[in-house]
Order: structure tokens, then C-alpha cells, then sequence
């Protein structure tokens, strides 16, 4: 569940409102081209403007697509530890096989304030938890130490790790027990931290690509470094590139012109510039992906 290439969904919009069908047909995309999981409403998926309704919808029907042919890992993070309980609580009963919880946002919680949240969550719910360190959008960054005091408790089992700090992945690594596995948040440093021990990755490339990001990771973990090296730079520009605006306006444009999902984000996310859009569209045809628009 907790290693290989882990595809961090969008969540397909029309006319404002949750596509559902579209949602669907992301589903079978993913597990149709080698996705070892998905994880519905982190993020990727816009979460933080999601209503409650819509947010466990998007969690219901994933399970529901996914048929359990592939692990379901759902964001269920908050910067309120009682609605994190609440939404963990929801994955558990329709049937998600983990949850990924990121730290608090806004609130910038002590390092002794992430500890005692995550603890309560895992007392709270009795399914496996997989932490998620994002500084660069919550305004806070859970430091070694306290990832490494976490996993000792029993169904704390993995952190997505997205600092973009390898010293950090090192010192997690280096003080966690073997089976406490650590996944990549940032695609361009997905080869990086498996080279210090990472299991895979929690990636947004593979929304567009994911044959190929499973690929690369499958080629690391079958111990064939070199293809798997020149796969990660040959795939780096669109790592790079989906980022070039506020994830996940881009990622959700290459879907659009992909002819997978509309060209419809929520506001306070705009749709992206034509700049952009134009540096995004040449990065995609230089990877041959085939573009319908």
C-alpha cells in the first residue's frame, strides 16, 4: 500500500460542481496504467474547498471506482482536529484502506501541538495513517524528530514527506524502524529520496503520466538505477513544470487538453494564464502525450 507510485487525484469540476462521471473515467485511467494507489482529496484534489458533502462524496466514489483493484489512501487532514477525526472516521466506514493526514494549516501548531494532534487522530480511528509534511502550504514543518516519535505509535505507518529538504528524509530514515515507510510529495525529488530509502511516491505527474511515474519507481525498486535515473530526466521538465502556477491549476489544464476532465477549477484558484498554458502545452508534446486540444 505504501510504496511505488501513488497518484494524488484532482477533483474533475463542471460548472462549479463535483464531475462525477469524469471522476470516474480518472479512476479507471489510473489503475488501468499500473497506479500502485489513489489518494482522493489532498492537496491536488483542492480539499481545502471542498465542502463536507462533496468532500466525502469524492472519498465514496473512488472507493467505489476503484472496486478495491488498487488501496484507497484518503485525505482526510484538517486544521482542526475534530474534523480530521470526523473525515478519517467517514474514510474508515465506506472503506479506504488508509489516510493521509497533513499538518494542521493556519493555526501553526508547536512541535508538541503536531505530536498530540496526530496521536488523537490515531486513538480517535483505527486505520493506518500516513502523515503528510507540506511547509510550504501549511506555514509549518513537522521536523524529524517529532515524524520519528510519531511512528512508534502502532497505526501511524508512513509520511509523505514534502519539505524539499533531503537532509530531513535523512534524519527520518536514518532514526524510523524498516517498516515505517517514507514516500516522496515532490515528483522531481521522487529518485532523490529513494536513493536514501523513500518506498515511492504521493505524486501529481501521474495524473497526466502514470504509466511512466510507475515505471520509474518500478525500475528503482527492481534495482535498475540507471533506466530509472534517465526515465526521471527525461520526465523532470513536467515535474517542474506542472508547478510553474499553483498546483493544481496546471495539472488540471493537462488533464483539460488531455480530454479527460473540463477546464473548470474553484475559486480562489484561477484558471491558468495562456503564458502558461503555452509552457505547459510544450512540455507535454515534447513527452508525446497526446493532446486532443
Amino acid at each position: 500500500m505504501f510504496k511505488g507510485a501513488i497518484t494524488a487525484l484532482v477533483t474533475p469540476m463542471k460548472d462549479g460542481m463535483v464531475d462525477e462521471e469524469k471522476l470516474r473515467n480518472l479512476v479507471d485511467f489510473q489503475i488501468n496504467n499500473g497506479i500502485s494507489a489513489l489518494v482522493p482529496c489532498g492537496t491536488t484534489g483542492e480539499a481545502a474547498t471542498l465542502s463536507y458533502e462533496e468532500h466525502m462524496r469524492v472519498i465514496e466514489i473512488v472507493v467505489e471506482q476503484s472496486n478495491k483493484r488498487v488501496p484507497v489512501i484518503a485525505g482526510t487532514g484538517s486544521n482542526s482536529t475534530h474534523e480530521t477525526i470526523y473525515l478519517t472516521e467517514f474514510a474508515k466506514k465506506v472503506g479506504c484502506d488508509a489516510a493521509l493526514v497533513v499538518t494542521p494549516y493556519y493555526n501553526k501548531p508547536t512541535q508538541k501541538g503536531l505530536y498530540e494532534h496526530f496521536k488523537a487522530v490515531a486513538d480517535a480511528v483505527d486505520i493506518p495513517i500516513v502523515l503528510y509534511n507540506v511547509p510550504g502550504r501549511t506555514s509549518v514543518n513537522m521536523l524529524p524528530d517529532t515524524v520519528i516519535k510519531l511512528s512508534k505509535i502502532k497505526n501511524i505507518v508512513a509520511v509523505k514527506e514534502a519539505s524539499g529538504s533531503l537532509d530531513q528524509v535523512s534524519e527520518i530514515i536514518a532514526g524510523v524502524s524498516p517498516d515505517f515507510d517514507v514516500l516522496s510529495g515532490d515528483d522531481s525529488l521522487t529518485i532523490p529520496m529513494m536513493a536514501l530509502g523513500a518506498k515511492g511516491v504521493i505524486s501529481v505527474a501521474s495524473n497526466i503520466i502514470p504509466k511512466e511515474v510507475s515505471q520509474m519507481v518500478d525500475l528503482w525498486l527492481k534495482g535498475d538505477i540507471a533506466s530509472a535515473r534517465d526515465l526521471h530526466l527525461k520526465l523532470f521538465p513536467l515535474f517542474k513544470g506542472i508547478f510553474i502556477e499553483t498546483n493544481p491549476i496546471p495539472v488540471k489544464k493537462a488533464l483539460y487538453l488531455m480530454g479527460i476532465i473540463e477546464n473548470d477549477i474553484r475559486l480562489p484558484l484561477v484558471e491558468m494564464t495562456p503564458e502558461g498554458t503555452e509552457k505547459l502545452r510544450k512540455i507535454l508534446v515534447d513527452l508525446n502525450v497526446k493532446l486532443v486540444r
